[in-house]
């Protein structure tokens, strides 16, 4: 008999994660079930040999499947829904889809430091309004990315895929991430460095860290006054890590300039000061939801479950790490 997966990707529809191609290849290699509903869900549990999607998972759900041996969250989050210890003490395996956007939100992050770098969605708007200015005029501002001092706060997923979109404008690159031992920073062309360096040493700043208990509010106002004035920060991770009462504090007092895909409160409300700062570039939590992202999930959730029926170990997806998924304080997007 075929492995059972239990399909309840939610709030993903299935045509945006799955290319038919490879949703046929699912259905060929798996019994696939999509129930409806919670009652759905738990009648199907006692079948399942994987769940794709990311319903809550408590210890009593887990007990109704004691065949599962995989949980897949194709939302692009670990969450704290689900009953990691049991989970790992009957070797199910808990795997996020995070990698797939990876590269998506690190080219979005590269053209939002070159916009900072260049004035390029200021003077679009000026120019739409009457007000260009031509040449120098509208240059004042203007840096290079190129040999630039450019700093990164983590370097996870985002992390490595950005480093290589750096890579030709040969930066100074100084990276601060606590999880990690120099050595593999230093293998990435890197120097590794505290935060605090990191920050006051900078012209670029790239913010790519997770949201723990410890990153909350990693960006307060005493970190954020060890900018450069004229300084370029590049927000594309978690809202969470910054304090945004403090940053638009500053950006409006000029002392840097800012570009944020994320945001505290989504959508944006209307009064938030962000929307009339010329000193942000705003964009609406859509660095890494582009269509090629989405495809590249079911890709690999398909690649990886076909690896674990035939008795191998994913390498697609991302595990979860019994000593890190306690620490993550993710929440789902908008």
């Amino acid at each position: 008999m075929k492995p059972v997966v239990v399909l309840v990707p939610q709030p993903q529809p299935v045509e945006r994660i799955f290319r038919p191609e490879t949703l046929a290849r699912l259905r060929e290699r798996f019994t696939v079930v999509e129930p409806a509903g919670a009652d759905g869900l738990d009648a199907a549990l006692p079948d399942a040999w994987a769940v794709v999607g990311q319903p809550d998972l408590p210890t009593e759900r887990l007990d109704r499947a004691p065949d599962l041996r995989a949980v897949v969250n194709v939302e692009g989050n670990f969450y704290p829904n689900i009953d990691y210890p049991t989970a790992f003490a009957r070797s199910i395996r808990v795997l996020g889809c995070g990698p797939a956007y990876a590269q998506a939100v690190a080219e979005h992050a590269l053209g939002l430091a070159l916009d900072l770098a260049r004035g390029i969605s200021r003077e679009d708007r000026a120019f739409r309004e009457g007000r260009e200015r031509y040449l120098g005029e509208g240059n004042a501002d203007a840096v290079l990315l190129r040999h630039a001092d450019v700093g990164l706060v983590g370097y996870g997923n985002l992390g490595r895929a950005l480093r290589p979109l750096l890579a030709p404008f040969a930066p100074t690159l100084r990276v601060y991430d606590p999880w990690l031992p120099d050595a593999v920073l230093r293998e990435a062309d890197a120097t590794p460095a505290g935060l605090d360096e990191v920050l006051s040493s900078s012209r670029f700043v790239f913010v790519l860290a997770t949201v723990t208990g410890d990153s909350e509010h990693l960006l307060g106002a005493r970190e954020l006054d060890l900018l450069p004035d004229g300084a370029r920060l590049v927000l594309v991770s978690r809202a969470a890590v910054t304090d945004y009462d403090a940053l638009a504090e500053r950006v409006a007092a000029g002392r840097f300039l800012a570009a944020s895909d994320v945001w505290p409160e989504e959508p944006v409300p209307a009064d938030s000061p962000f929307r009339s700062l010329e000193g942000v570039v705003l964009s609406a939590h859509r660095a890494g939801g582009i269509p090629a992202a989405f495809l590249e999930i079911g890709d690999m959730v398909v690649d990886d479950l076909e690896l674990m029926a035939a008795g191998l170990a994913p390498v697609r997806l991302q595990q979860a790490a019994p000593e890190l998924v306690g620490r993550y304080r993710n929440r789902p997007a908008g």
